[in-house]
């Protein structure tokens, strides 16, 4: 034998049946929470920003920054960077 029990009720009424707690509002300070972290964070996510952080205070453009590529490429490699001279 077989019985079907089909209730049609809404999960507020459905969580107040089975004697649940409501933790719709600490969901909501949680979300509100998350959100003002997010929105605090995005200020980092300027790529200016992001530039500034990663980069060493001492390289301020891109020659800079390609010319400290370099030498470290030519220091591990042991050339002298001066082929264009040579």
């Amino acid at each position: 034998m077989k019985v079907t029990v089909n209730i049609d009720c809404t999960p507020e009424e459905a969580r107040v049946f089975f004697g649940l707690p409501d933790v719709q509002p600490m969901q909501k300070a949680m979300m509100q929470d998350i959100e003002d972290r997010m929105k605090a964070n995005l200020a980092a996510m300027d790529p200016e920003t992001m530039l500034n952080t990663w980069l060493p205070q001492g390289i301020q453009n891109w020659e800079q920054l390609q010319k400290a590529f370099w030498g470290q490429f030519n220091a591990g490699t042991g050339g002298t960077g001066d082929k264009d001279k040579g």
